[in-house]
């Protein structure tokens, strides 16, 4: 017997768990993580100082982070996103001859699962360069990849999304992802049993729908907080960040890490820094 064979048994035989293992991992952790992380990035309309703040709270996990990562966000991931691909391929839609909604979801559900795996392995790739090894990084950065610095998160999110590929890749993908994950709660649900008559499937429909509705004003508004940043705006959250970062350190709620910091190029103008610290002082020292 083939490993092909093998390996297709055995999803065969757990098809069942399996499934429902797969409609779990994209509601928790993966969903509830999208959540978050959509509301901390929509954060920086508020300015740099709670955008910045709520990095400094991420990162001070100091080195469990990796664990929380990978155990909680990139081991599930991977887990969905491959499960997903057998799914997709062993899957079979009757669209062609069966114009319902319903077989319209199915397709939308497969492909913008396809679009949010590649817009998320290409969005880790472009912000955090997949891996924190020196010698990698060394060839990423220069690449324009690893462009963010936690602890010059607004100034460094803005510089990586200036232009107009980056925006419309990125809305795009927010886009698609949003759709996956709120009609895969609505599937998830028949898959668990939540919702099995017409009617219950109708009422979970308007939520699920008002949830995705939500959630994307959420993902446009993070997106929209990134690409509004212009050069002069960068600088400013730059000299705020170097304020932020000082204070920060003081209070325990960031470590001397240097490479967690965008190097620095030129002098920040005393000025800058003087004016920024009146709208950051405050929101460090809380």
């Amino acid at each position: 017997m083939s490993e092909l064979t093998r390996s297709q048994s055995f999803f065969l035989r757990h098809e069942f768990a399996i499934r429902r293992l797969h409609s779990l991992t994209g509601i928790v952790p993966l969903g509830v993580y999208m959540v978050i992380h959509l509301t901390t990035n929509a954060s920086l309309l508020n300015g740099t100082a709670t955008f910045q703040r709520a990095v400094f709270l991420i990162h001070s996990l100091g080195e469990l982070l990796p664990v929380v990562e990978w155990g909680g966000i990139f081991a599930p991931l991977l887990f969905h996103a491959i499960l997903g691909v057998w799914i997709i391929r062993t899957g079979k839609s009757n669209l062609g001859n069966y114009q319902f909604t319903g077989n319209r979801r199915y397709v939308w559900q497969r492909w913008t699962g396809l679009i949010a795996l590649i817009f998320l392995m290409t969005h880790v790739l472009h912000l955090h360069g997949w891996f924190h090894a020196g010698f990698w990084l060394a060839i990423m950065e220069p690449l324009g990849f690893a462009s963010f610095d936690p602890y010059n998160a607004a100034s460094s999110l803005g510089s990586a999304m200036q232009g107009y590929v980056w925006p419309a890749f990125y809305l795009a993908g927010v886009l698609a992802t949003v759709y996956h994950l709120a009609n895969g709660i609505w599937t998830a649900g028949i898959t668990w049993g939540l919702w099995v008559s017409p009617q219950a499937q109708a009422r979970a429909t308007k939520v699920c729908t008002a949830f995705g509705v939500i959630l994307a004003v959420v993902g446009t508004s993070a997106w929209w907080a990134a690409v509004r940043m212009d050069t002069d705006d960068i600088a400013q959250a730059r000299a705020e960040e170097a304020i932020m970062y000082e204070a920060a350190k003081e209070t325990g709620l960031a470590y001397d890490m240097p490479e967690k910091r965008t190097p620095v190029e030129v002098e920040v103008e005393e000025s800058d820094v003087v004016e920024a610290s009146g709208s950051s002082d405050d929101a460090v020292t809380e």
